[in-house]
Order: C-alpha cells, then structure tokens, then sequence
C-alpha cells in the first residue's frame, strides 16, 4: 500500500513540474477566466430578459422584436466592452507590438507607398495623361505610359531649350510628384506662347537687332496669327483669366555686365513650335543684302 502511494506521489509530484515548466502566463488564465464568466453572466442577463418579454402580454409582438433585437445588440456590446477591459493589458502590448510593426513596414516600404500616392494624386488631379508634354526633376519628354509605379517618357532635347525627339526613353518614379514641381508644356495641344533668347555683345546694335527679330517673328506667325488670337479669347472665356497677346514681343535683358539678351515671346501650335523657332532664327540671321 505505501509502495503504490509512494508511486503515486512522485506521478504527482512530476505532473506538477511539468504544469510548472510549462509556458503559460498566469495573467492570461486569468483573464480568459474573466472573459468566460463576463460570457456566461451576459448570456443568463440575456434569457432573463428576453423571457420577460416574451411574458409580457401589455407589449405588441412588434415592440417585443424591437426591444428583443435592442437586448441581443446590447449583450453583444456589453461583450465587447467587457473584453476591451479585461484584455486592456494584453491589448496595450499587442497594439505596441503592432504598431512597431507597421512603422517597421512603412520604413522598409516608403518609396512603394510614395509611388502610389504620387499615381492616385496623378489620377484624383488629372495631372498629365498620355501624349502630354512635361517636364520634372531635369527630365523632359511626351508621356508613352503610366502606371502604379513609374511614368515612362519619349525624351525632348538636349536641354530645356531644344524640341527634338533624343529616341531616348526616360523613366521616372511616381514619388517625384509629391516632392518636384512639374511643368506642363501643352496643357490643351493648342497655341501657346513660347520664347527666344537671343545673345548679343555689348558693341552690337541691339535696337537694330531687336527690330529685325521682331520682323523675323511677325512674318513667320502672320499665317496663323487669327487663329492664335481666336485661341486666346477661348482661353479668357472658359478660364476666366486675363490671357496674354499673342502678338510677338522682344524684352531686353542684361544678363551681365557688356552682355545683353533679347528675349522673343512668339505664338506658335504645340507640335509646330520647333518649325516656327528654327524659322524665325534663320530669318533673323540671314542679312539682306545691300546693293549699290
């Protein structure tokens, strides 16, 4: 007899060894206990209250589903709440865990989520769209696609002066919307108005510069010079904005001492800019010759 209990205490005494190595926190037995009784105690609050009732001959069946149906979403906020404030603690700690986690994730995946913020604002704005001209962060081109992540473009150059086509595809993250300007260079693919800056030295005639580039000017945009002028009143009246002359116009600038620069402000069609440009400096640097 003592042989057997002697065997069943060192079962026991092993069993609780193994009870006590095992990992689990006491806080949270706990808490489920609480959890579990706050269920049961709602539950019985919930059948007493629904039989009553149910009993209660001075209510119309439809009051008694409406207060029925009030009860069970009453219980089941009261289980919310009560869980909110029993698992307060281990709740603090998940929270911080998780927000640890997201900062971790918005750290790791910030360009990701830039790049998508920059095509939903693109989107949202109407920023550009295929075949818009633009310029952003020293890149310049037509826009060939778009997409979540990235704009492709059909690169202008070289430099912000020239039109030509490089047959060079640049492209560049959506991020940079959000952090650099962009220019858009035909907001409507009609008649805009663009500029040349000629250079002259300090011992040049600039006056007679200026009258010869002003001719060179209006003779090349006389052909289209009506429908510029009808483009800009369209432009007053849907905008409702002071729009600009579209007649040719030379200011001078000193860029530096014994230098000066004469800039030409021309009308010209979006995809004719280039042709008009190149037009009107080679009739400006072309002499007429005197004769005797």
């Amino acid at each position: 007899m003592g042989t057997i209990l002697d065997r069943c205490l060192r079962v026991g005494h092993v069993m609780m060894m193994e009870f006590h190595l095992a990992p689990v926190d006491s806080s949270v037995l706990l808490d489920g206990l609480k959890s579990l009784l706050w269920l049961v105690l709602l539950l019985i609050s919930r059948v007493l209250i629904v039989r009553w009732i149910s009993r209660n001959h001075a209510l119309s069946m439809e009051t008694k589903r409406r207060w029925v149906v009030t009860t069970r979403n009453w219980i089941v906020f009261s289980f919310l709440l009560g869980l909110a404030v029993i698992w307060a603690h281990e709740l603090q700690v998940f929270a911080v865990s998780m927000v640890a986690l997201a900062a971790a994730l918005v750290l790791a995946t910030k360009e990701l989520l830039l790049c998508w913020s920059g095509a939903a604002l693109r989107v949202a704005g109407k920023v550009y769209s295929v075949g818009d001209r633009i310029q952003i962060a020293g890149y310049r081109g037509v826009v060939l696609d778009h997409d979540a992540f990235a704009t492709k473009l059909l690169e202008i150059g070289p430099g912000q002066t020239t039109h030509l086509y490089t047959g060079r595809v640049t492209i560049f993250p959506n991020s940079l919307l959000f952090t650099t300007p962009l220019i858009k260079e035909n907001p409507a693919q009609e008649y805009g108005l663009y500029t040349i800056t000629v250079p002259l030295r300090g011992e040049e005639d600039w006056q007679e510069a200026e009258q010869r580039l002003l001719a060179a000017a209006k003779a090349e945009c006389e052909p289209f010079m009506q429908e510029a002028s009808r483009h800009m009143k369209l432009l007053e009246e849907t905008d409702l904005l002071e729009a600009p002359s579209p007649e040719p116009r030379v200011t001078i600038q000193l860029p530096e001492p014994g230098r000066i620069s004469l800039v030409l402000r021309f009308p010209a069609l979006d995809r004719g800019r280039s042709r008009v440009e190149q037009a009107i400096l080679r009739r400006f640097l072309t002499r007429p010759r005197h004769t005797e």
